[in-house]
């Protein structure tokens, strides 16, 4: 039986976007049909700590990349009662737009993040559009900043974060994604971010096509598995089966949390 201290995991929908499935898959879907994307921030909680992982964008951005906001990321978390100007430590898993905006509602976390991530978003390879395309620029500068004020704690490959919270190098959809790992009481849980998309990514090998490498994220769904104590416990990045599955924490959050740390409804 394991030492480890458990958590409850929590994943927080903010905002969706109207999406085909050809857009999904890389080479597209010869059975094309709607496959919306939802978009998630997570929250890990026990031991005595509230580690939050993605923070999100804001109405602004939503604006601005035609996607439908439904709340603040900070205001789900509140929906939880999670302070974010007192949380300590907060996974950026990749620095896209929809995983690293709203840095400042964090003033006092420490930002954990993949050494690759931060070289490949500061150096060559943003030349391309086809790299930079779901970056914003000021979302890299103001990690920039963090890094200058001494809140940016790197990581090279797979680290803990907390005892039973760990980080895994994957790779694939960004050069330095990374995605969490936390022991529950059903055992180890992977919050794979857009490690995986997608259920159906990672179970029928059709990579998404927002892609750094091929190889890495195929690679990576092996990973991704080994990790978790059962396949159903690795969780994707934006599938709005994710809420389906899993049950809300209390009446009244249902279609805005659901709760991860226990098994889900079907598989």
């Amino acid at each position: 039986m394991s030492s480890l201290p458990e958590y409850e995991v929590y994943a927080l929908k903010y905002a969706h976007h109207e999406r085909s499935s050809r857009d999904n898959f890389l080479g597209g879907d010869p059975h094309d049909a709607p496959m919306p994307l939802d978009y998630f921030v997570w929250l890990i909680r026990g031991n005595g700590r509230e580690i939050v992982v993605d923070t999100g964008f804001s109405a602004a951005m939503a604006a601005k990349r035609k996607r439908n906001h439904l709340r603040c990321p900070g205001e789900a978390l509140r929906l939880l009662g999670v302070d974010c100007g007192t949380v300590k430590d907060v996974v950026i898993t990749h620095l896209h737009y929809d995983h690293a905006g709203n840095l400042d509602l964090f003033p006092n976390a420490t930002l954990h993040l993949q050494d690759r991530e931060m070289n490949y978003t500061t150096g060559r390879y943003m030349c391309h559009d086809c790299f930079r395309g779901a970056y914003e620029v000021e979302d890299v500068v103001s990690m920039v900043r963090r890094v200058y004020a001494g809140q940016v704690k790197f990581h090279d490959g797979d680290r803990d974060v907390a005892p039973g919270v760990s980080v895994h190098l994957i790779g694939g959809h960004t050069m330095g994604i990374q995605s969490v790992r936390v022991m529950t009481r059903h055992g180890w849980l992977v919050l794979a971010s857009d490690a995986s998309h997608f259920y159906a990514n990672m179970n029928e090998t059709r990579p998404f096509p927002i892609i750094w490498s091929v190889a890495d994220m195929v690679e990576g769904y092996a990973k991704l598995r080994s990790l978790a104590a059962s396949p159903e416990q690795v969780i994707p990045g934006h599938d709005p089966l994710v809420m389906q599955r899993y049950p809300a924490p209390s009446p009244g959050l249902e279609g805005i949390v659901a709760r991860l740390d226990v098994m889900p409804k079907q598989a």
